[in-house]
């Protein structure tokens, strides 16, 4: 298939990826391993109103695992300490929460696996015929567990995870810095450069930084709220690029 009719990739050095929704099915992973977190949490603790997908999308999605921890709880007015990375998944606090959720997505992980969408692959596989350098820009620690299992690891010329993020001190989605730093990386510079997202945060990053091209992938945010929150064009599936 030839360019979208909106989509140039001769005018860009690079893609920037998300990987969780975009590549990868592993926003369902993520859901789920954040769902059984807050409700244990908030069954133990009177937390209202319940938990639900919706809180996932509107809090969670794209964020920082420990700003997602913050934010969702402060939806329902309630402050814990913010406690420290190295917390237990046990501790009461901010990050305690954070760690626990990502035990939680490291047993799904394990006992399911990921196959990566085949429209993304399918796009993956055109891109590797142009002269433009491919990234992945994730909030999550867990990306290059993510990529390997998904067995697309090679595809990438380098990946900005959350632990980058904090050994390079970048602020996380919404803010556009893991994506510029990305871009730097892969010797250019916001301009000629296109953000893939799927979350409302990685396309508020993208406008905020003022890349080249902000696309947004439609796995459950909605078309409508990924143009609002700056996607310059929504599509389904990546595989209506390729």
């Amino acid at each position: 298939m030839t360019d979208f009719p909106l989509v140039r990739w001769a005018d860009y050095d690079a893609v920037l990826f998300d990987l969780d929704g975009v590549l990868t099915p592993t926003a369902e992973v993520h859901m789920r391993a954040w769902a059984a977190m807050f409700d244990a949490y908030f069954t133990a603790h009177g937390i209202t109103p319940p938990y639900t997908d919706a809180d996932y999308f509107a809090y969670v999605d794209g964020k920082p695992r420990y700003d997602g921890v913050r934010s969702l709880l402060a939806s329902r007015g309630v402050v814990i300490p913010e406690g420290d990375p190295s917390d237990p998944p046990s501790a009461e606090t901010v990050c305690g929460l954070g760690n626990r959720k990502n035990d939680e997505f490291e047993r799904e992980l394990s006992q399911n696996g990921v196959t990566p969408y085949p429209g993304s692959v399918a796009l993956l596989d055109h891109l590797a015929t142009l002269p433009v350098a491919l990234a992945v820009v994730s909030s999550s620690a867990n990306a290059p567990k993510v990529l390997a299992a998904a067995g697309i690891a090679d595809r990438f010329s380098f990946v900005v995870d959350g632990s980058v993020a904090r050994e390079q001190q970048l602020p996380g989605k919404p803010a556009p810095d893991t994506y510029a730093y990305a871009a730097k990386e892969c010797g250019t510079d916001a301009s000629r450069s296109v953000v893939v997202e799927d979350a409302v945060s990685g396309v508020e990053a993208g406008a905020a930084g003022a890349f080249g091209l902000v696309l947004g992938v439609d796995r459950g945010a909605g078309r409508q709220v990924l143009l609002d929150h700056g996607a310059d064009i929504v599509v389904a599936d990546l595989g209506e690029l390729a």
